[in-house]
């Protein structure tokens, strides 16, 4: 742990590692800061971080902060009561044109989503699991087993009637033994 309860990311150990390096002698700042993808000045802001406050001084102070850019609680509360009064069986798309077009509250179809997941309005779909099936061994010796499939199409491109072409496949080769047109 570092700078009381805050823990590191993996980017910020590596970064404290490759600033521990460059201080230590073993590294070049310009290696260092290479190996960290950011250029030789933001590398020394590092440096300078570190010495001032060691490994804490490297994580994000905007870390467990709320973003600027969020939404108020006022907005969303609005919406929210908004959704449930008169769009409670609207999905999430039409909700968020009708909240701009009637309500003029300009709000993504995302925001919309997850505040009618978070009022029970909407519940995303599960995904349904995939179904697994056991493949079939193949027979081991020519002639043991023959599929037949048919595919129905317009073989003669209309200078002969439909016809289904059936074709006899063998299992163990899949060599088409067989080919016949039947009337379709």
């Amino acid at each position: 742990m570092v700078g009381g309860d805050l823990l590191m990311s993996g980017s910020e150990r590596e970064r404290a590692f490759l600033v521990r390096q460059s201080v230590e002698g073993c590294l070049s700042q310009r290696e260092a800061s290479e190996r960290a993808g950011i250029s030789v000045r933001q590398f020394k802001r590092l440096v300078r971080a570190w010495r001032g406050g060691g490994d804490a001084g490297l994580v994000s102070r905007q870390r467990g902060r709320p973003s600027h850019r969020r939404m108020s609680e006022a907005v969303r509360t609005r919406i929210g009561v908004l959704l449930k009064e008169k769009y409670a069986d609207f999905g999430a798309t039409l909700a968020a044109e009708k909240l701009l077009e009637l309500d003029g509250i300009k709000v993504s179809v995302e925001m919309v989503r997850r505040i009618q997941i978070g009022l029970r309005l909407w519940r995303p779909k599960t995904r349904r699991a995939r179904r697994v099936f056991q493949l079939r061994e193949r027979r081991p010796r020519f002639g043991e087993l023959i599929q037949i499939d048919g595919s129905p199409h317009d073989w003669f491109e209309g200078r002969a009637p439909r016809r289904t072409l059936i074709v006899f496949i063998d299992d163990a080769t899949s060599r088409l033994t067989a080919l016949r047109f039947a009337p379709g």
